[in-house]
């Protein structure tokens, strides 16, 4: 069983909440619900897609310093305020998990800032060492 180590993109929610963008605790990888906010300049669009671009490099980030991948995804979360705006983003999901086709779930919740359109939320399971 491996220690668990915590990884921080140095968002400003993560302190002023007090969360981690992620979690590794021995294969596992949990990654806390993560929007469209450019956290280098904490910066996020008007449009759905360019935030879920955002949000898909914000997680690709955080599976990178756990030692993962999208290819390594077995669960993801979507939560969404207005679901109407959901199917605009299909295209940039199915490029970011068409290997991985973890199991998923799209909820319709408000959030935090109502600049927000969309958070997404994974867990991953890294591959056995060979």
């Amino acid at each position: 069983m491996g220690e668990r180590r915590r990884i921080s993109q140095g968002s400003t929610f993560e302190e002023q909440i007090g969360y981690s963008r992620a979690v590794v605790d021995g294969r596992w990888v949990f990654v806390a619900g993560t929007t469209g906010f450019d956290y280098s300049t904490m910066a996020i669009s008007d449009d759905m897609v360019t935030q879920v671009d955002q949000a898909l490099a914000n997680i690709a980030d955080a599976l990178a310093r756990a030692g993962s991948s999208p290819d390594d995804v077995v669960r993801v979360t979507y939560l969404v305020p207005n679901p109407e705006d959901f199917e605009a983003c299909w295209p940039s999901l199915r490029r970011f998990f068409g290997t991985a086709k973890p199991a998923a779930t799209m909820m319709v919740v408000g959030l935090q800032d109502p600049r927000m359109k969309i958070e997404i939320e994974v867990t991953a399971l890294k591959p056995t060492s060979a």
